[in-house]
């Protein structure tokens, strides 16, 4: 319907949304619409207007106005959805980040939510109580709860008893007209139901016809045995009677096509502290199966199956289990998980699994065990799989994971005739795993759109898929994935016509003008799920294994302000498309706002590798592009690195300058003077705040009395050059803190030669000047490996970012560590710890979370502080180097959250990187110090 719009319609829409809605909420530029348009699924639909909605008025506003107009519209939470029902080519609302509320009830009991708050964040909530949320999807440390609730989305350990439908107690719906009901208030529904009486009737006449039909109530409640999204909740008109809960239920699965959820409350389950998982290898996908049944009857929580090919995805990869190399594709595995209260049950509970399949042979196993490690690496072997297959695909192809459900007792079968249509239609990647307990089975294949044969072989292939799963065996053809664009044209074949009408008019009911979503689960195309396909375009040998799921975005510091990795990816493909084709203009314009979008606001920390199911790290890609964009200051780049000393001074002058300058004209002249100048060079020159540092003066120097215990200690640049700012109420800047404690701790402390020219490489790695970069990096390491006696002597550095790219870039083998890593091995014992009676905040680096520090500097923090708050939703600082001064919006968008989230009575934060202190404490309102500062206030000389 969108695409037969005049472009007027929109420009008018535009024009009546900036009434209410601020205009850097509203995306209409070509650049952004496609960035922002792309989701986790293989379509590709560009969105006329992108808006962002900031409250729950503002949704209504929306609805309104595009209703007004006859405009269709799609909501968005995180955009991980794999089945096309988050992309449009009309209106696409998102959700900024004030969409993050959560409430507690009933001491764990409930837990209300709003639509934008992240799976994970919502069981984070919920662990003290040892409880968590039912659904458990894959996606759950980035797919939000709107998603969630709306995809009806399961999981691993989830199945059909936890999900959202069986687990909801109540919503706020916002309906077609903007009205909005809240399920769980009287008054509101008194309301409702005499102003939507034609609504209310509607649903009752529908329970009605189906409770009168004995055949179709039957088939509704056989098909609700299995896993089953296929089009709308139709078991809500056979498991409740009053209209309001019907309606409730309802909206649980239907995409965004009956309306906005904006609050959820939700019945929490148990997440039992106990844990133990083992690996079971069964010769045949038959006698797997027959193991199944079996395993259903005993207390497991999960049961993964995994067919021989997708164990051989995965065989060649570190810490798999010795034998994996030696099975054929015949051989399927089992990996079972149980859970309970207490450790005894646990093991009661282990031999009663283990006793249940006694009569079959099991030529291979890991045996259950609790140990940390083990039970990653199992699990791994499950969630590797995905990605096993994405990281082998060819360049220009996309990653397929479609997603049936089989009769538990037809399994087997089920598994050999797909393994046979993968052969038959050539697809021999394929591979299939699942959540066997429900016959739940996902199956991951490589495809390619870039010719009409392909497109018609997965079309032919999918309508094969089709008539085995939803006609031979009954089966879910979207178990837990939901409908979407993908499976729209098959929900008739697998419902039957009746069941079908009946979806027709639960969406006439809600959307009588079919505004939302349209295309979705309610598809009259035959044709829709092979049309308007994702071109995955070959770009970049870093990127191009890119599935575009967006796991990456929560961790993004950028996300808010420009672009996601994600993002960054979809347009960079498309600069290579443009390339290719010879569209100059449009690549001009393109490359112009990628510039700014994707590469100045890029903070390369590469927080995204760790979440990317493929490793991908997008910073790679952008300091890359920084190589070409940079080039022609690589002379000038190339002086400083030989003249560091005299560029280092040149700095601890202008940052004595700074001091005098601000002492003597005040605060507020210096920042006119230095942000005027600053937006007469169009940024080129460093923004200025009060929180500027000053020069530091301490020297440092190595210890005058040789002592048994040793420490190299290397100071990075930022802590050798910069002390506090002039207002700070602590002039000790952070080399001579940490000379002291060293001193106190009992060490000799050792420094490099030539310190004052040594650098790690960090300001020009960033810029993408690898080989100055890895000049300064090997000159370091010669300087550290002579004065640590060839890797005898422990070396410190003082800041976290300096060591991640010193132990990346380093050959020598050397003991290198940042402060909270050398604090709990070093001086944990070393010294009398009194913690403060205080309350104190910390930041954790994103290179410590890379390091996979983050515990060990909570750790070292809560030794030296009766109360540590580590704040949600702030991964990165974002300032990133030069980035805090030069792109100070990155810096300031990446900590927004930060302020609101310091308690009453906090006066300071600890972290333990120089450059991202002077951001958190502009940003947050008080001061933030190493935390050797922290060590240093809380610790005596033993004895």
């Amino acid at each position: 319907m969108s695409q037969t719009l005049a472009d007027s319609i929109y420009q008018t829409l535009q024009e009546a949304l900036l009434q209410r809605i601020p205009e850097q909420r509203l995306i209409t530029d070509e650049t952004r619409r496609l960035a922002y348009g792309t989701d986790a699924s293989f379509y590709r639909l560009i969105p006329k207007i992108v808006v962002q909605a900031d409250n729950l008025d503002d949704v209504v506003f929306i609805i309104q106005t595009c209703g007004e107009l006859n405009v269709p519209f799609t909501f968005r939470a995180a955009g991980t959805s794999l089945s096309g029902q988050a992309v449009s080519d009309s209106v696409l609302i998102t959700l900024t980040d004030n969409w993050r509320n959560h409430t507690i009830l009933e001491d764990g009991e409930k837990i209300r939510l709003q639509p934008g708050v992240i799976g994970a964040d919502a069981n984070r909530y919920l662990a003290p109580f040892e409880r968590k949320i039912g659904p458990d999807p894959a996606s759950i440390n980035s797919c939000k709860i709107g998603g969630i609730a709306a995809n009806n989305a399961s999981g691993m350990c989830c199945g059909t008893a936890q999900n959202t439908y069986k687990t909801v107690e109540s919503m706020k719906i916002v309906f077609h007209d903007g009205t909005l009901l809240d399920t769980s208030d009287s008054q509101s529904v008194n309301q409702f139901k005499q102003s939507h009486q034609h609504l209310i009737e509607g649903i009752q006449s529908l329970c009605n016809e189906v409770n009168e039909n004995k055949e179709l109530k039957s088939r509704i409640a056989h098909k609700y045995r299995l896993k089953n999204t296929t089009g709308y909740a139709l078991n809500a008109l056979i498991d409740f009677t009053d209209p309001i809960d019907v309606l409730t239920h309802l909206m649980v699965g239907s995409e965004g096509t009956l309306g906005f959820i904006a609050e959820i409350t939700y019945h929490t389950v148990v997440e039992h502290p106990n844990k133990a998982s083992s690996l079971l290898v069964f010769s045949d996908i038959e006698t797997a199966s027959n193991a199944v049944t079996a395993l259903s009857k005993t207390p497991v929580s999960s049961v993964e199956m995994m067919d021989g090919r997708a164990l051989r995805s995965v065989a060649d990869k570190p810490g798999m289990p010795d034998f994996l190399p030696q099975l054929t594709l015949e051989h399927c595995a089992l990996l079972v998980e149980s859970r309970a209260a207490d450790q005894d049950t646990l093991d009661q509970q282990c031999k009663t699994i283990l006793s249940s399949i006694a009569e079959y042979d099991v030529p291979h196993q890991v045996a259950f065990t609790s140990n940390a490690n083990t039970v990653a690496t199992l699990w791994g072997i499950r969630k590797g799989m995905f990605p096993a297959v994405g990281a082998v695909r060819e360049a220009g192809t996309t990653v397929i994971i479609e997603d049936v459900a089989f009769p538990v007792e037809r399994l087997a079968s089920g598994v050999r005739e797909l393994q046979a249509l993968f052969t038959q239609y050539d697809y021999n990647e394929a591979i299939i795993f699942g959540h066997a307990l429900e016959g739940n089975l996902h199956f991951v294949f490589t495809q390619g759109f870039d010719s009409s044969e392909e497109v018609e072989r997965y079309g032919k292939f999918m309508d094969d898929v089709a008539q085995l799963v939803a006609v031979k065996y009954g089966g879910s053809l979207k178990a837990e994935h939901g409908t979407g664009r993908n499976m729209a044209p098959y929900v008739e074949l697998e419902w039957g016509t009746d069941a079908y009408s009946l979806m027709q008019r639960i969406k006439t009911l809600f959307d009588p003008r079919g505004l939302l979503n349209p295309g979705v689960i309610i598809n009259d195309d035959p044709h829709a799920h092979v049309k308007n396909l994702k071109p995955m375009p070959k770009a970049d040998d870093l990127v191009d294994r890119c599935i575009e799921c967006g796991f990456c975005e929560a961790v993004c510091p950028s996300r808010t302000l420009s672009l996601s990795p994600r993002q960054r990816i979809v347009m960079y493909r498309e600069l290579s498309r443009l390339e290719r084709d010879g569209s100059t203009e449009r690549y001009a314009e393109l490359q112009k706002a990628f510039d700014y979008l994707g590469v100045d606001t890029c903070a390369a920390t590469g927080l995204c590798a760790d979440r990317c199911p493929v490793g991908i790290n997008t910073g790679d890609l952008i300091k890359k592009v920084r190589t070409e964009k940079y080039k022609r200051f690589t002379p000038i780049a190339t002086w400083t690195a030989d003249h560091f000393s005299t560029v280092t001074a040149m700095t601890r002058f202008g940052l004595t300058t700074n001091k005098v300058m601000q002492t003597t004209l005040g605060q507020k002249a210096l920042s006119s003077t230095f942000n005027g100048l600053r937006k007469l060079t169009k940024g080129r020159t460093p923004s200025w705040h009060e929180n500027f540092p000053v020069s530091n003066s301490t020297q440092v120097e190595p210890s005058a009395v040789a002592k048994e215990k040793k420490v190299v200690y290397f100071p990075s640049c930022a802590s050798r050059n910069m002390g506090n700012a002039v207002t700070s109420d602590d002039k000790h800047s952070l080399t001579e803190v940490t000379l002291s404690l060293l001193e106190r701790a009992g060490y000799q402390v050792i420094t490099p030669n030539s310190l004052k020219s040594l650098c790690c490489g960090m300001p020009y790695d960033s810029k993408g000047m690898n080989s100055i970069a890895k000049n300064k990096s090997e000159e370091l390491q010669a300087a550290l490996w002579h004065a640590s006696q060839h890797g005898k002597i422990p070396v410190l550095m003082d800041t976290s970012p300096c060591t991640k790219l010193s132990k990346e870039q380093f050959s020598q083998t050397m003991n290198i560590m940042e402060p909270a890593g050398f604090i709990m091995e070093h001086l944990i014992d070393a010294l009398d710890i009194k913690p403060l009676d205080e309350t104190v905040m910390l930041h954790i680096t994103c290179s410590s979370r890379r390091m996979g520090l983050a515990d060990t500097l909570l750790k070292a923090t809560k030794a030296c502080a009766k109360e540590v708050i580590v704040p949600e939703h702030i991964e990165c600082c974002g300032f990133a180097g030069d980035k805090g001064f030069f792109t100070p919006e990155l810096n300031e968008s990446a900590l927004s959250p930060l302020k609101t989230q310091i308690p009453d009575g906090c006066t300071r934060g600890f972290s333990n990187s120089r450059t991202c202190e002077i951001g958190l404490t502009h940003h947050s309102g008080i001061p933030y110090r190493s935390i050797l500062y922290l060590l240093d206030e809380a610790s005596r000389p033993r004895g």
